[in-house]
């Protein structure tokens, strides 16, 4: 009896997300703007779990960061368990376009209700936990580490931060990847884990937790760190998300896997 792995092949997991592709582009109006406010509040839940979990660790730079990609996970565990649309995983969407299933209008339509959900959820979710009061406790050690972590943002270069975007959405997209491949929801949590807690780890820039991240120093007042700094971060990154995920994810493994040439090759090798 040969060996198999209980997981969906990386071409059945393709045609999986070609089919979700399809249907998250042509989902309504008032549903995509929901779930994406979901998912801006389910990356800053994760985001706020790192920001207490490395807080005055005496672990090393390598451990802590590892730690805190491991809390920072529960950000894509909700977005993907509970159900929610994020931009960044939504960079995947292009396979379903270079398909010819989505067109170029329903694409954008989609990215850019999911990006303002987004942000309106990030931002909404740094304004209660400055409301809450939680930052403040253990003498404002949590919020001191909220704004280190902000104010190493901003101080990124643009190619910086463009660069830390691409590497980090094509572990975010290969993430939620992965997470197609599993038939449990404890297989879809392991698959996210590793390459989350590897971008947190790396320091990598992902757009929506930065909403969250940089919006909490600017709530917190006297950061120094002025709405330019937010968009001088946030767009070079999100440009970055967009290539790591569309191009050197999305893209790639549509031409591995569905593009019309290797279907004929593939049924070439099946007749010989």
């Amino acid at each position: 009896m040969p060996l198999s792995i209980d997981a969906y092949s990386p071409k059945q997991i393709a045609a999986l997300i070609n089919t979700v592709g399809i249907s998250k582009a042509n989902l309504p109006v008032l549903q995509t703007l929901t779930l994406g406010v979901l998912a801006g509040a389910f990356i800053a839940f994760g985001a706020m779990f790192y920001t207490v979990v490395i807080t005055d660790s005496a672990l090393g730079i390598g451990p802590t960061r590892l730690l805190g990609g491991l809390a920072f996970s529960l950000g894509l565990v909700l977005v993907i368990i509970a159900g929610a649309e994020l931009f960044t995983g939504n960079n995947l969407i292009v396979i379903a376009w270079a398909e010819r299933k989505v067109t170029t209008r329903l694409l954008l339509r989609n990215w850019l209700l999911v990006y303002l959900a987004n942000l309106v959820g990030s931002v909404a979710s740094a304004w209660f936990i400055q409301l809450s009061g939680t930052l403040a406790t253990s003498d404002g050690a949590f919020a001191n580490t909220a704004l280190n972590i902000a104010q190493n943002k901003v101080a990124l270069t643009s190619g910086q931060a463009f660069f830390r975007g691409i590497m980090c959405n094509a572990l975010v997209c290969l993430a939620v990847w992965l997470c197609f491949a599993a038939h449990s929801v404890s297989g879809k949590i392991l698959a996210i884990i590793f390459p989350i807690s590897a971008f947190v780890a790396l320091g990598f820039e992902h757009s929506v937790a930065n909403m969250y991240l940089i919006s909490v120093a600017i709530l917190q007042g006297g950061s120094g760190i002025t709405l330019a700094d937010f968009v001088g971060n946030i767009l070079p990154v999100t440009v970055g998300n967009i290539v790591g995920g569309s191009v050197f994810v999305a893209l790639v493994y549509w031409l591995c896997y569905l593009h019309t040439g290797n279907q004929d090759q593939e049924e070439l090798t099946r007749t010989r």
